[in-house]
């Protein structure tokens, strides 16, 4: 078993904290809203075997440092890219997000940073004014008020994970559960409003995503986000593919389909031709 190492980045969100393993081409984990790198489980392990993987805890998530103001999704990639020049990295990586994470390397796969993208359950659309209105804005004042009550944990977990996969992966579930339990409260209030109420569709980003792109659907998702909406998704992308995995809620195929994740993302990655302008320039002050 790989121990990673555990470290922190400065960033302009605050430092980040990042897990660190395993020896070679570089991989970035970033895990979804709510939760933290701890949600990928024994992803970082197994990457870790062929890869040097950087499992990252987004602001407020985490070991990461609490913001104590709203931040915008451009703030997000900026402290994502800041944390890949402290950290050394100088190729151009293969970068897997969860649901937010996904947004943030959508948002990055326009730029040099990447080499592939792959996204897990990352819903292109965004909230429509009857969602907001009935979901999100509901959650996230309630949150303000109460913080990770009971109800809120119960509801957020059945959405994200599912109870077949807290059935079938107990110890797992009840990590990711802790990871959103465990989270500062005033940081999260402020992610939650950030990421969520202020989240809009991306649609117009897709067709400047100028690297090969996975496109991982979750089969069952109960937020709606259906693998139709991700295959037409899919086809505004110059290099895409779509793939089905098991799951309920963004987060949920991490805990039952782990298998079948890591052996899409070997095969697309082994797939993928290496680049000769694979490394990436220095950014002034990285």
């Amino acid at each position: 078993m790989i121990t990673p190492s555990s470290e922190f980045v400065s960033t302009d969100l605050g430092r980040l904290h990042v897990r660190r393993a395993g020896t070679g081409p570089p991989v970035v984990l970033w895990h979804s809203l709510f939760v933290d790198s701890r949600s990928w489980g024994s992803v970082v392990d197994e990457l870790g075997r062929q890869r040097t993987v950087y499992a990252i805890d987004g602001p407020c998530h985490g070991k990461s440092d609490a913001v104590a103001r709203d931040f915008t999704f451009p703030e997000v990639v900026a402290a994502a890219e800041q944390a890949l020049d402290r950290l050394g990295v100088t190729e151009a990586v293969d970068w897997v997000g969860n649901a937010w994470g996904g947004h943030v390397g959508i948002r990055l796969a326009a730029g040099q940073r990447l080499r592939s993208l792959t996204t897990i359950g990352t819903p292109i659309r965004g909230f429509t004014l009857t969602e907001k209105f009935t979901k999100a804005w509901p959650l996230v004042h309630l949150y303000r008020f109460t913080g990770p009550n009971g109800f809120i944990v119960k509801q957020l977990m059945k959405s994200l994970v599912g109870g077949v996969s807290i059935a079938a992966q107990p110890e797992l579930a009840a990590t990711v559960t802790a990871s959103f339990r465990e989270a500062d409260r005033d940081g999260m209030y402020h992610a939650m409003r950030s990421m969520m109420l202020q989240r809009t569709g991306i649609e117009d980003l897709l067709g400047s995503i100028a690297v090969p792109t996975l496109v991982m659907t979750v089969r069952d998702d109960v937020t709606g986000w259906r693998p139709d909406e991700a295959r037409h998704a899919c086809a505004a992308i110059a290099d895409c593919r779509v793939e089905e995995v098991a799951g309920t809620g963004h987060v949920s195929p991490l805990l039952i389909d782990r298998d079948r994740i890591l052996t899409l993302m070997t095969e697309f990655w082994n797939a993928i031709s290496p680049r000769a302008d694979a490394k990436v320039p220095k950014t002034p002050g990285g």
